[in-house]
């Protein structure tokens, strides 16, 4: 089978009386993607199954599970993923003190570092890279991935991602040679492992995966919130003609002045890997706005001169339906630890997913008692806050 398909074999849409588009959209942050694990786990006991999952790096992980099984099988194999890549705590977490947890969380951070995730990835040993020679690109790294390609060909049906009538998937990577961003989406080409790993090839510790002939690093080098990718769909959703795009952030943008060595690192990596959805969001108003402005002189002009094919495109503006983005951060602050996207720690994990449970639920309840708020509205796009972060 060719690698690409077309959009016409491929459309993925709703029907007519199922409401309207729901898009997850997942971010980039190893360990604490955990949370996501979370909110995805409340919509689906809520019947909250997204139409389409937009995720990068972690995201991507999580996304492709998601996508990439029926509906039985997404919650199991989500457990199944994180709790392989869960690393053994030297203690019971919930019967200790707080400095015992950090000096938990430290020693399986350390251990992680030496031996990797089971799953996941593994040391690659002494080797030229480290000692700054000369490589082949795919070994051009710290850590070898293969593990994590095994576990994805276990926990992920390709067959079933890819066929039609199931959920999108867009994945982001970053090409090596350009730096351009590309976006691989199962409406037009055939979703594999390498489109899911590439996107998670974060250097120097990952090696870059190629993909069609082309090298490809961790898509949060050039952006780690793939918001822009909704916000730039031309698909058209039936029925209300609105978007519910569930966004999930797992870095915080905003933070204490650091003081020390570790506390710059953390703020350096918040920084980098934060969502960048406000000017996304802004763009998107602007560009909203410009399209209603020309639908609105395009029917002022007499009915010869719309009939020109050079104005065609006018005519389906007014069809441009609302995007209700409802927003999920994840309040974690893991003692301002630069590690902490490699904080496997198991007990790091459950807290995270059961802080992403609650989260997804306490925003599920708040979209039934105001359904009303997610329609269609003149503004063309409404950020939602409805949860106000825990911290740990």
């Amino acid at each position: 089978m060719s690698n690409k398909a077309t959009a016409q074999t491929r459309t993925k849409t709703k029907t007519a009386s199922a409401g309207p588009r729901v898009a997850l959209v997942l971010q980039g942050g190893g360990a604490l993607g955990a949370y996501q694990a979370g909110v995805y786990h409340a919509m689906h006991e809520n019947g909250f199954t997204p139409d389409w999952v937009v995720g990068t790096s972690i995201g991507a992980i999580n996304a492709a599970i998601i996508a990439g099984n029926e509906r039985d099988l997404r919650l199991s194999r989500l457990k199944e993923f994180w709790e392989q890549v869960g690393h053994g705590d030297l203690m019971d977490l919930s019967k200790v003190t707080d400095t015992a947890r950090q000096f938990n969380t430290w020693w399986t951070t350390a251990d992680v570092t030496m031996r990797g995730v089971p799953g996941f990835f593994s040391p690659r040993g002494p080797n030229p890279f480290q000692l700054g020679m000369s490589v082949e690109p795919e070994q051009a790294s710290f850590y070898d991935t293969g593990p994590l390609a095994e576990t994805l060909n276990r926990l992920v049906d390709f067959d079933f991602l890819n066929a039609p009538g199931g959920i999108r998937l867009t994945v982001s990577a970053m090409k090596v040679a350009c730096g351009s961003l590309v976006k691989f989406d199962s409406l037009e080409r055939q979703i594999g492992v390498e489109h899911i790993m590439a996107s998670g090839a974060l250097p120097p510790g990952f090696a870059p995966v190629r993909v069609d002939g082309d090298l490809y690093w961790d898509g949060g080098l050039y952006s780690n919130t793939p918001l822009e990718v909704v916000l730039e769909d031309e698909a058209k959703t039936e029925v209300d003609g609105h978007t519910i795009c569930v966004l999930v952030d797992l870095w915080n943008a905003n933070g204490p002045e650091p003081t020390t060595l570790n506390q710059i690192e953390n703020r350096q990596k918040d920084v980098t890997f934060a969502s960048r959805s406000e000017r996304h969001i802004q763009n998107y108003l602007r560009m909203y706005q410009l399209r209603h402005a020309a639908f609105a002189l395009y029917k002022k002009l007499p009915p010869e001169l719309r009939s020109k094919s050079d104005l065609n495109e006018f005519k389906g503006m007014s069809d441009q339906g609302t995007i209700h983005v409802v927003r999920l951060r994840y309040g974690g602050h893991d003692w301002n630890m630069a590690s902490k996207d490699i904080n496997f720690s198991r007990g790091s994990i459950e807290w995270r997913w059961e802080q992403g449970y609650a989260d997804a639920m306490h925003t599920a309840a708040s979209i039934r008692a105001n359904g009303d708020t997610f329609g269609n509205s003149d503004a063309g796009l409404v950020v939602h806050e409805l949860v106000t972060p825990a911290s740990a």
